[in-house]
């Protein structure tokens, strides 16, 4: 993997996402062997609503990217079914261009139950694609609302797209997204759209100056793009240089990333208690009874909770 080959990237990828205990620990060993190889790659998030173009923009994008002699990894989350659970990982037929270019690696992933648009993986898939030696990383997400805040832990920057005209633009936007975000973009701003495009700008322009400034110190920009003609690509690649300049010498950067380590260790750790829960059989008939009752009615969901969590303590000190 470290000589960047991909089947092995693809390999050890699927290795981390696996929920089997035994390839847990040994994905584990994996990431502790390529933590210090990782880091290296410039990570950018890049969200918007459904029908905004993102995987055509990440496409232009990263075609431009790929024409700098940079390796891309980009790492894509598809909405999973929520009857099924089935995703149809549809990203690689998406970005047909870039999935052909050797400098660049797609990898799609079902989003299943996590909530923020990302997979529950997406922290170590970045890992392992920077010891793979990729240099930029984008993290595509669903879209799926206010919880979006997700990605925004996992990256250096964060991207959110928008369309133009798309109804009443300050009433549209979700403040949480915007709130985070280093950049808005407003997509497919070529013919009739233009005119509606420099409209949307000047409203978003309008709005983020009612929000708190950011706290990298940097001012949200607005920019327009256009991925049919290919009209505003440089200007953007440009701007998130400039953001990754500024936050370098500032010092945001490297303390951005600590801080993410620190909730990526907390989330790794609830995560494994959860499921430490769940394993005990008598836990597992706990659950079942407070399931019941909690449909019943015969007790509230945080009583239950509560009678579930004395369960556990109790399964401790015996």
């Amino acid at each position: 993997m470290l000589r960047g080959d991909r089947i092995v990237l693809s390999q050890a990828i699927t290795l981390v996402e696996s929920r089997r205990d035994d390839d847990q620990l040994l994905a584990e060993s994996l990431l502790e062997k390529i933590i210090h190889k990782a880091g290296g790659a410039y990570r950018i998030g890049i969200t918007g609503s459904p029908g905004v173009g993102k995987s055509t923009f990440i496409e232009v994008v990263g075609k431009h990217i790929t024409s700098q002699q940079k390796k891309l990894a980009v790492l894509t989350v598809d909405p999973s079914s929520q009857v099924t659970g089935g995703s149809i990982l549809g990203d690689k037929t998406r970005m047909e261009e870039l999935s052909k270019n050797p400098h660049a690696f797609i990898r799609p992933t079902p989003a299943a139950s996590t909530l923020g648009g990302v997979a529950s993986k997406t922290r170590e898939t970045i890992l392992l694609c920077e010891a793979a030696g990729y240099d930029v990383i984008i993290v595509e997400t669903v879209g799926v609302g206010q919880s979006e805040v997700a990605v925004k832990g996992m990256v250096d920057f964060f991207l959110l797209l928008m369309l133009p005209g798309a109804g009443d633009e300050l009433q549209g936007i979700k403040k949480g997204i915007v709130e985070i975000a280093d950049a808005l973009v407003i997509t497919k701003a070529d013919g009739d759209n233009l005119k509606l495009a420099k409209k949307a700008v000047a409203n978003y322009q309008q709005a983020l100056q009612l929000l708190a400034a950011s706290s990298s110190g940097w001012e949200v920009p607005v920019l327009t793009a256009s991925a049919l003609l290919g009209t505003g690509v440089v200007e953007v690649w440009d701007m998130i240089e400039r953001f990754r300049h500024e936050t370098t010498v500032s010092g945001y950067l490297e303390k951005n990333r600590t801080t993410q380590n620190i909730t990526w260790f907390r989330e790794s750790f609830s995560r494994l208690l959860q499921s430490d829960i769940y394993k005990s059989p008598s836990l597992k008939a706990t659950q079942r009874q407070m399931d019941e009752a909690v449909r019943n009615l015969s007790i509230s969901a945080p009583a239950a909770a509560r009678q579930l969590l004395e369960s556990y303590r109790k399964s401790l000190r015996d």
